[in-house]
């Protein structure tokens, strides 16, 4: 298939700029594949649609200030976003503006934080060794600004808010970009309620990195690829899963990175894997998923692998019947908006 079959048109104003005050009120679209419907709903009635066996499996990855924002030796505004740790305070970034920034450029965050550009990539990224006068990750937690994308608009840079708003309530560990945002609708009290049914919430870590929203940039999907993200699957978690498998109960991703780390976690005879490794599962177009029965998920962008991989997984013609009447319906869109549940 083509990438442009996957575009759709929306009004930017649908475009979440803000999360509502309590997660748990966000619109639900629910899907059902088998009878190729779909019903309007909300997220706290999430519960209703699962059952006694279930499995919820959610990305415990935590977010981490990667946006620092600082002067040149010239005085000149210099921002840097932390794409990939190469080796200890070695980074991988995106800089602004990146035309200035050069070998032997050097950068200060205040009188604390300083970095020196090494070398700028053919992709255009530069690789900065940073110096702290005491523990950088703790510096980056008191400077550094929350990922946001670049479709949520912050004149004065991310909130106290989005500190909180933009992590789930489940983080624990460190090192994602960005938010496993079909997370973010979670609260402990609807996770308690979903314990109480007899479902199973169980926990992977997949490091969300930048090429989980790098533009597809091939016209025909089956040329297009997935750059690898961490990931980790503890054996207990492995365990309860390759029983769900063995017994046909369902297993429920939570967001598009969870289901890139389960069906990557997947070896040739059909077992799940445990330990850590490199997701690097690209799902387009005729992917046949060997794990997972069941997805919430974002509204995603047009023309991006994770439509590509929702409408994978729901079928394309529902899918994007499900987007139509999500615009039409006025749903909020993106990492600040509503979710579906597709099963």
């Amino acid at each position: 298939m083509l990438i442009s079959e996957f575009n759709y048109e929306l009004p930017e104003k649908l475009i979440a700029q803000n999360p509502l005050e309590k997660r748990e009120n966000s619109r639900m679209l629910a899907i059902n594949r088998a009878g190729e419907n779909f019903q309007d709903d909300h997220f706290y009635n999430l519960p209703k649609f699962l059952k006694k066996g279930d499995i919820i499996v959610l990305n415990n990855t935590k977010v981490f200030p990667a946006r620092l924002f600082g002067t040149s030796e010239t005085g000149a505004r210099v921002e840097l976003f932390l794409v990939r740790e190469i080796e200890n305070q070695i980074w991988e970034t995106l800089g602004r503006p990146a035309r200035r920034l050069n070998a032997g450029k050097k950068v200060l965050f205040g009188e604390r934080l300083s970095g020196e550009v090494l070398e700028k990539t053919a992709a255009g990224r530069l690789v900065v060794r940073f110096k702290a006068d005491e523990d950088f990750d703790n510096i980056l937690e008191e400077i550094g600004q929350m990922p946001l994308p670049p479709y949520i608009k912050r004149e004065n840079g991310t909130t106290g808010a989005d500190k909180n708003r933009y992590q789930t309530v489940f983080a624990k560990q460190r090192g994602a970009i960005a938010a496993p945002t079909a997370g973010l609708h979670f609260t402990p009290e609807i996770l308690e309620e979903i314990s109480s049914l007899g479902v199973l919430v169980a926990e992977i870590t997949l490091h969300v990195g930048y090429g989980t929203f790098e533009p597809v940039r091939v016209s025909d999907l089956s040329e297009h690829r997935v750059m690898p993200e961490r990931c980790e699957i503890s054996f207990e978690t492995a365990e309860v899963l390759s029983e769900a498998k063995a017994e046909n109960r369902r297993v429920i991703a939570v967001g598009t990175t969870t289901t890139r780390a389960l069906e990557s976690s997947i070896d040739k005879a059909g077992n799940i894997s445990a330990g850590i490794r490199l997701a690097d599962l690209t799902i387009t177009p005729n992917y046949k998923f060997k794990l997972i029965n069941g997805l919430l998920t974002n509204f995603h962008l047009p023309q991006s692998s994770l439509l590509v991989l929702v409408s994978t997984f729901a079928g394309y013609d529902l899918t994007m019947k499900a987007y139509r009447h999500a615009v039409e319906s006025r749903y909020r869109f993106y990492s600040y908006g509503d979710c579906m549940l597709i099963i």
